[in-house]
């Protein structure tokens, strides 16, 4: 007796067509599943015969083997209880086929419930590659599983309810897909953010073009209450951007039935003791159940990733974001395979002026000696610091801005002014997700011609700020978005020289020192 039922997989963050192969002969009892299994897929031996049982179905009484085909590849996770005891219970006579284009994936508890699984939404795209038209998943994972088009996607609670709706007796409805719709209304909000006029402007004009950003400044001073309410200022997500977002999200088990989708950009700020597998992606887990994961680079993207206290990083972490920034994608490698990532996000960080955090304030707090802070900032690589568009120094907050009660500008009206910029660039480049940060030399060539008045001041800007090519370009993206802030047309000399102020930052002028 043999049975195969469709299911799906996971490799990455990308999913795969896999059926599961159920084969029932005589001799003494026995249960093997084969197809390079991990421990958790060997496990579904111990929940199925116990799923089986308490339905109040019959287990049988035979050799059960399963092969997980494709064989070459290697299963992962709890996705295979669903089909695998479905196989069994079609092979046994006790169940009818289901339909060639259905596919089943979902966990079972030993009482014949339906749990949850990660990845829901990138089987449910595979399944639709694979022309699958019904797919049947565990009722906490239907809703995000529903926003890929192309197949109905059935709730399932307990497996009883797959059995009543296979039969006919009680057919389950389809899920609708959720609403994309703004969520959190509640989000942080620049209204809250008291002076500080200048690194708004800055985050403003990051925002529009997706530029990179360090701010600097002493504790207290506001950083990282400016960086989290850099999200609400971003252009919303599309329909591709959420899809590929979520996705990562879901393998990462990070969505669940109430937040089955992404609704804002992600806004990941990891904390500086990570590791630099971590921040890059790599196994998770360890021994045959390890799996390769995206890590913070991947989770971040079309979104915000936030080093706090940045040369508190390793150097091997830092170093490991150079691929992401230059090609949006990163590349893991390890024993098991080789997967990549896309890695496209705004890089935001903040630090200290020095190892205290004061240098440079007045009243003399600061008792850091200039070499000291110098190999503070030498934590931070050079390359890595090319990489960074804008550099905004964040000053202590006078007295008088900090008990001022009228709320400051709202993220709204900002976002106005940002969606307006990067439509200019839609229409620009006639890409829904490209942005003025991303532009090559094809691009920059044809949409940052600059005037005789701003070729002379960006050759001064070169020659007395020591510009590399990589800084160069980076200041002329600059400038693009903001003469696409101001509805202009063509880069100006105001528009250059304020691109210019982003890249003047000095750790160590005159007036700042107070050692």
């Amino acid at each position: 007796m043999f049975a195969r039922v469709r299911s799906l997989g996971l490799f990455g963050i990308g999913g795969y067509e896999v059926s599961a192969e159920i084969s029932l002969s005589g001799g003494l009892p026995r249960f093997d599943v084969v197809g390079l299994p991990d421990a958790a897929v060997r496990e579904a031996r111990e929940r199925v015969r116990a799923s089986v049982k308490n339905i109040g179905m019959d287990f049988p009484v035979s050799v059960v083997t399963v092969n997980l085909a494709p064989a070459d590849r290697r299963k992962a996770g709890t996705v295979y209880d669903l089909p695998i005891l479905l196989g069994i219970l079609v092979a046994s006579g006790q169940v009818k086929s289901p339909p060639q284009d259905a596919a089943f994936v979902g966990e079972l508890s030993l009482s014949g419930e339906v749990r949850s699984v990660r990845g829901a939404l990138p089987m449910a795209l595979a399944a639709e590659k694979a022309g699958i038209r019904s797919l049947f998943v565990p009722a906490a994972n239907a809703a995000e599983a529903a926003y890929a088009e192309g197949l109905s996607v059935y709730p399932l609670r307990h497996v009883r309810d797959l059995l009543a709706h296979l039969s006919g007796e009680a057919p389950i409805a389809p899920q609708s897909p959720p609403s994309q719709a703004d969520g959190d209304r509640d989000a942080p909000d620049f209204s809250e953010v008291k002076g500080q006029e200048n690194v708004k402007r800055a985050l403003e004009v990051a925002a529009a073009g997706g530029h990179n950003v360090l701010m600097v400044g002493p504790p207290g001073s506001g950083k990282s209450m400016l960086a989290k309410r850099l999200p609400s200022i971003l252009p919303d997500m599309s329909r591709e951007e959420t899809m590929e977002s979520t996705g990562i999200w879901s393998v990462r088990g990070l969505t669940d039935e109430a937040h089955p989708i992404l609704r804002r950009r992600p806004f990941r700020s990891p904390h500086h003791t990570l590791s630099a597998a971590a921040m890059a992606g790599g196994l998770s887990g360890q021994g045959s159940s390890a799996l390769l994961q995206p890590g913070e680079v991947s989770l971040a993207h079309n979104g915000v990733l936030f080093l706090d206290e940045l040369p508190e990083f390793s150097r091997s972490v830092l170093e490991v974001m150079r691929q992401p920034l230059e090609d949006g994608t990163v590349t893991v490698s390890r024993a098991m395979g080789t997967a990549v990532y896309p890695s496209r996000f705004m890089l935001v960080c903040a630090m200290n002026p020095c190892k205290c955090g004061w240098y440079g304030q007045p009243g003399g707090r600061c008792r850091c000696t200039e070499k000291a802070v110098r190999d503070y900032h030498a934590r931070i690589s050079g390359p890595l610091l090319d990489r960074i568009d804008i550099i905004v120094e964040v000053p202590s907050l006078p007295y008088d801005d900090l008990r001022r009660r009228a709320d400051a500008e709202p993220s709204s009206a900002i976002k106005a002014r940002v969606d307006a910029a990067r439509e200019a660039q839609r229409k620009r480049f006639s890409s829904e997700t490209m942005s003025n940060a991303r532009m090559g030399p094809r691009e920059m060539d044809r949409w940052c011609s600059l005037s005789a008045e701003s070729e002379a001041l960006m050759r001064e800007a070169f020659s007395s700020l020591g510009l590399t090519a990589r800084s160069h370009d980076r200041i002329l993206r600059v400038a693009r978005t903001i003469a696409d802030l101001d509805g202009a047309e063509d880069i100006s000399p105001v528009h250059l020289a304020e691109a210019v102020q982003y890249r003047t930052y000095d750790f160590f002028s005159a007036e700042n020192s107070e050692i």
